[in-house]
Parts: C-alpha cells; sequence; structure tokens
C-alpha cells in the first residue's frame, strides 16, 4: 500500500541495537496510521510486559508515529504522535506535536520508531536514512531544549536534521514534562518528556532524503488543494486563526463562558481582556508568524518582549493554553509574566497546561493555608503574582523544594499534602485540566472525562458544538444542541472519531477543530496517497476502532468507569458567572448516553462484547 514503508524501525536502548520489523498490511487498513498504529504497536509490547512495572520502567516502550499522508502536499500534515505509558495517569500516553519532526522520520523510510529499554547513561539516538547511531549525551544531559538542540545541531554534519528532546523536567521525572520540537512545539500531555528521561534518552535527531511513495500524485495535489481551499475559507480560521493564531481563542472562550478562571472558581475573566486579548498581544509584543509543515495557517507564533524585565527575550508562544493557564487560572493579567512562563517551559521542556494548572492549585492551597510559607521556599503563591512563575518553573524542573512536590503533579501532590487538598485539584487521570470549562459546555465534560490520555479538551472540542454552534452535514451533526443538556450526549461520538482521524492521518486538528475540511476531503486525500479506496464512513470505523482499542488496553492498567470523572468543584459548585451560571455537571447522565451511542457497558465503561466483536478488536488485548 502506498503512503507506507510498512516499517517499524526498534532500537533497544539497552543494547544499543535496532531492528526493522514489518508492519502488518491488516494494521495499515484497521488502524490507518499515526496514533491507530502506533496504539497497535504499543498493544504489542503490552502483551509481553509486566502490568505491575511501573509506567517509568525501561520494559515500556516509547513509540513515534507518523500517519500515510505525513510528509506529503497534503496540508498540515507534519504531526508526530507518541505513544508511551503515560507517568501520570498509569495508563496510556498519547502526545501529539506539531513541527517537522513527523516527515523527516517519514523521509528517512520509516513509519514508526519504538524505543525499548534504558542506556546506562545518557544518549541520543541519531537516524540517518539508513543508518541508525546512539551517541553519547552525557555533555547535554542538564541542558535546556534550546542549547540541546543546537548542540546537537553542531555535532552533526549536513543540514535537514529534525530533533526531539527533553529538558532538565524531562531528565528529572516530571510527570508533565514534555517531548520538544523545533525547540518550541511540545508534545506536552501526559509526561512523555519523563519516559524518555527514564530511558536515559536525551534527544532523538532524524534526517531523510526518500521521496514518500504515493499511489496518485496528480489527485493527491488536487485533493490536497481543496482541503486547502476548505481550511483556509472557514471563517474562524480566516478571520480569527490565521491572523491572530491561537490567542485568538482567548477572548470568544471568557466571552463564551467557558474561560477557567482563578482555578475554577470563575468562567470568565473580562478584566483580563485589554491585556491578555488577542488584540493586545499582538500589540505589546513583537509576534512573528510560525508554520508547521506544509500548513497554510501558520497559527504559532514567536514573540519577542518589548517591554518589562525581560525585554528583548524571544522564544515560541505563548498559545492559548498557556494565556489560559498562567493568565486566567492564575488570576494574573501580566502579559510579559505568562510570556515568560511559556519561553522558560519550553526550554526546561514542560507541559505549559499542567505547569500553569498546578501553580493555581498552589495559590489556592497557599490561600487556604493547606500549602504554608515554611512549605514553599519563601515564594509566596498568591493570586496573580507572576513574577513567582520563574523560580516557582525552574524548582519544579529541578525538582527543587517545593517543585518537588508540585513536579509530581496535582493528584500526587494532594495526596501528600492530605486533608481537603484534592478538593481544589484540576486533573482527571492523573493529567491536569486544559483552559476549556465544562459547565457551559457539556460536551466539552465528556471529552475531559471519557479521554484515555486523562483530561483532554481536544478529543473532541465538543465546546465548538455546543458552545459555538458548528454543524456538519457529512457528520450528521445538524440539529440544535443545547449546551447545558447533561444528557443526549451522543452527538459526541461521530465529532470524536473525526478528531481521533487526524491523528491517524498525521495531519493537524485545528484542519477540522471548526469542521473547515470535510471528512469526503480527507478521505479523497487518503485515496489519493494509498492508491486504496477510502470513505468518510471508513475513516470513521477505522477511529472507532482505534478510540475503542485504547478503552480496552486501558482496561489492562485498571481503568474502568470510575476513572471517567471531573474535579469536584466541577461536579459540586454551580458556576458563578457566564452563560453557565448556576450550572454543575451532571456526569452520570452525561456517560450514560454517550456509553450508549459507544456501544459500551453502562456499569463498566468499557466496549461490549458485541462492540469488540464488530471491530473485530476479539484477541487483539
Amino acid at each position: 500500500m502506498n503512503g507506507y514503508w510498512n516499517t517499524a524501525l526498534v532500537v533497544d536502548l539497552a543494547t544499543g541495537t535496532s531492528e526493522r520489523r514489518e508492519v502488518p498490511a491488516a494494521w495499515k487498513r484497521d488502524y490507518l496510521g499515526g496514533e491507530g498504529l502506533g496504539v497497535r504497536l504499543f498493544a504489542e509490547f503490552a502483551e509481553l510486559a509486566d502490568l505491575d512495572a511501573p509506567p517509568l520502567d525501561p520494559s515500556q516502550p516509547l513509540i513515534a508515529a507518523t500517519g500515510p499522508v505525513t510528509g506529503t502536499v497534503a496540508p498540515s500534515s507534519g504531526r508526530t504522535c507518541f505513544v508511551f505509558r503515560s507517568p501520570a495517569s498509569g495508563a496510556l500516553g498519547l502526545s501529539n506535536v506539531g513541527g517537522h519532526f513527523a516527515p523527516a522520520i517519514k523521509r528517512a523510510g520509516y513509519d514508526l520508531v519504538a524505543f525499548t529499554g534504558a542506556a546506562d547513561n545518557p544518549v541520543y539516538v541519531v537516524i540517518d536514512d539508513d543508518t541508525v547511531e546512539v551517541r553519547d549525551a552525557s555533555a547535554l544531559w542538564g541542558m535546556g531544549v534550546h542549547d540541546t538542540e543546537n548542540a546537537v545541531r553542531a555535532e552533526l554534519e549536513g543540514k535537514g536534521w529534525q530533533i526531539a528532546s527533553i529538558g532538565p523536567a524531562g531528565e528529572n521525572g516530571v510527570m508533565y514534562a514534555a517531548i520538544m520540537t523545533d525547540k518550541e512545539r511540545a508534545a506536552g500531555r501526559g509526561g512523555g518528556g519523563a519516559a524518555m528521561g527514564a530511558k536515559n534518552l536525551k534527544a532523538i535527531a532524524v534526517r531523510g532524503t526518500k521521496a514518500v511513495p504515493i499511489a496518485d500524485p496528480e489527485a493527491l495535489k488536487e485533493h490536497a488543494k481543496k482541503a486547502r481551499d476548505e481550511f483556509l475559507t472557514e471563517e474562524f480560521v480566516a478571520a480569527e486563526l490565521k491572523p491572530f493564531g491561537t490567542p485568538s481563542f482567548y477572548d470568544s472562550i471568557s466571552a463564551l463562558g467557558i474561560l477557567p478562571t482563578q482555578n475554577w472558581r470563575r468562567t470568565t475573566f473580562p478584566e483580563s481582556i485589554d491585556t491578555l486579548g488577542h488584540a493586545a498581544y499582538h500589540a505589546d509584543l513583537d509576534v512573528k508568524p510560525y508554520a508547521c509543515y506544509a500548513c497554510p495557517v501558520a497559527c504559532g507564533r514567536v514573540t519577542t518582549m518589548k517591554t518589562g524585565p525581560h525585554a528583548g527575550e524571544t522564544g515560541g508562544g505563548p498559545e492559548y493554553e498557556t494565556l489560559g493557564a498562567f493568565g486566567a487560572k492564575c488570576f494574573c493579567t501580566d502579559l510579559n509574566a505568562v510570556v515568560k512562563a511559556g519561553h522558560l517551559c519550553n526550554d526546561l521542556g514542560l507541559d505549559t497546561i499542567a505547569a500553569g494548572q498546578v501553580i493555581a492549585i498552589a495559590m489556592e492551597w497557599y490561600e487556604k493555608g493547606i500549602l504554608t510559607p515554611g512549605m514553599t521556599d519563601g515564594i509566596e503563591f498568591a493570586w496573580g503574582k507572576g513574577d513567582i512563575f520563574p523560580e516557582v518553573l525552574d524548582r519544579i524542573a529541578h525538582r527543587k523544594g517545593v517543585g518537588d512536590l508540585l513536579a509530581d503533579g496535582s493528584r500526587r501532590a494532594a495526596a501528600a499534602l492530605g486533608g481537603d487538598a484534592a478538593h481544589y485539584t484540576f486533573e482527571v487521570k492523573g493529567v491536569e485540566l486544559a483552559s476549556c470549562g465544562v459547565r457551559a459546555s457539556k460536551g466539552e465534560g465528556i471529552s475531559h472525562a471519557v479521554s484515555p490520555r486523562g483530561a483532554d479538551h481536544l478529543r473532541p472540542y465538543a465546546s465548538v458544538i455546543d458552545a459555538f454552534g458548528y454543524r456538519s452535514e457529512e457528520l450528521g451533526l445538524t440539529y440544535d444542541v443545547d449546551f447545558l443538556d447533561d444528557g443526549n450526549q451522543q452527538w459526541v461520538k461521530p465529532f470524536m472519531e473525526y478528531s481521533m482521524a487526524t491523528n491517524l492521518l498525521g495531519v493537524c486538528l485545528f484542519s477540522v477543530i471548526t469542521l473547515a475540511v470535510q471528512p469526503s476531503t480527507w478521505a479523497a486525500v487518503l485515496s489519493a496517497a494509498t492508491g486504496e479506496t477510502w470513505t468518510k464512513e471508513d475513516l470513521l470505523k477505522a477511529a472507532e476502532r482505534v478510540i475503542n482499542l485504547e478503552r480496552l488496553i486501558n482496561a489492562r492498567f485498571g481503568m474502568t468507569r470510575a476513572e471517567d470523572t471531573l474535579p469536584r468543584r466541577i461536579l459540586t459548585e454551580p458556576a458563578p458567572d457566564g452563560r453557565g451560571e448556576g450550572q454543575v455537571a451532571r456526569l452520570d447522565v452525561s456517560l450514560d448516553s454517550f456509553y450508549a451511542a459507544m456501544g459500551w457497558d453502562r456499569e463498566s465503561g468499557l466496549p461490549t462484547e458485541e462492540t469488540v466483536e464488530r471491530l473485530g478488536l476479539a484477541g487483539v488485548v
């Protein structure tokens, strides 16, 4: 089948050796690619793994997966999916990142790259087409991401290298350490950076010169052009996302009442718009757009601070989620403080979503007397104090003092503190929530609760349906959806499947986050690339199969309906403001209707035998 090399590269870090394994043809048809192939390979390793082994045990694999259209002319086709055992949740770790790393893997001749075992000393792996080498990285250990990438490039010969690396946070096992590509792009969710660090794997450098095999190049160009046109002409993409990047979300999300503010006490933050809104962002900072591979939108931002103590400093972002995490959640209106925090997270290798949320929780713990001045190394965790961000983030990344407590994530930190500390945490399955409220978007509550990787705002970004009002004829979403209705959540299923489909193809979720590119268009792109006929129904069924496979894998790790929950404040404390004023999440009602649509057992939350048989998953896990 075209679009693939039919090859997985497996690197054993314990021995420094590598081998090529053939990817079974049935896997490609059933799981398509990207996250699907990565999870299927993970399931193969998991069958041989010791279930009692901790997530950071050397026996746990770390997999980088590409899609069948990765590295082609298909728009926004530069996504890498990392699959691992998450130290944050203990279950599947699934983290997706843009940039240019995945196309380099594809051009080197691989669909997947898996790392097993652990090196005795720090190493980095060099993949140069057919040549695979494990090199000493002792001199790199302790470096930030920027210096690491610069040092690796200086050591390697020639051009064309793409690098994924970790910072001190990954080295020190921070539960929300990220894997960074292009220095500024983060595979942040679930602690993939800690998974790399546990293997003593500091960086992966890839260069490839092969042309990706395409069945019908001319047809692919034609359908890729249609996808680009659909992407660029969608109203929000054209008017907001392209000119302003992800910071464009800030104003509208606050206006809708789904902006978590002051550790989720409030759902709007209008007093921050003049400093954190996208107009102020682009006026007060020197901003340049950044595009991932083959992206026509270039939603990324590279920013330089013009004023303040860090004037002249440049880095990636902050993205919307960083503004939400360090701004609204921490009740901070200082744009420069938020920008500095985002820049530091990228270099230290920290997930900004989790880091900002953990600090917001610490601020409430401090206010409530749960975290006392004697426990904080003299740092005043007061609301809005953005000046503490640099020191706190450094302490987290290096596990120093109070940073050691916070580095374990809010679930473990609350358990260590005891008392009612857990009441103020905002995590699902040990993974901190993003800046997308759920009390005025009940579909978003489902997304957060049922995701296999823990709190998840993107699988799908359900708010665009029930809060923003988008509709899709191809997905059957043509009827009115009440954003305050806890029941009738069956509509989340097709949107969840379509969001998953982007991860299988290897393209950016933003191409469908507002339903811009149609399912039939992506199916046509896939057909042209592979030479096999794919319909939108085929695409969605492959996504459904992967969603259920992930559910079954997590069941092996002890995940049941009990883990499909939301933080206590969301379940028990009515929203004080916004369109969801007075609302709590009646999650049991939502789960019952969603489970029924998915074909999952109401009591256990697991796929029924009928669902397993229908999707051909019997015996896979």
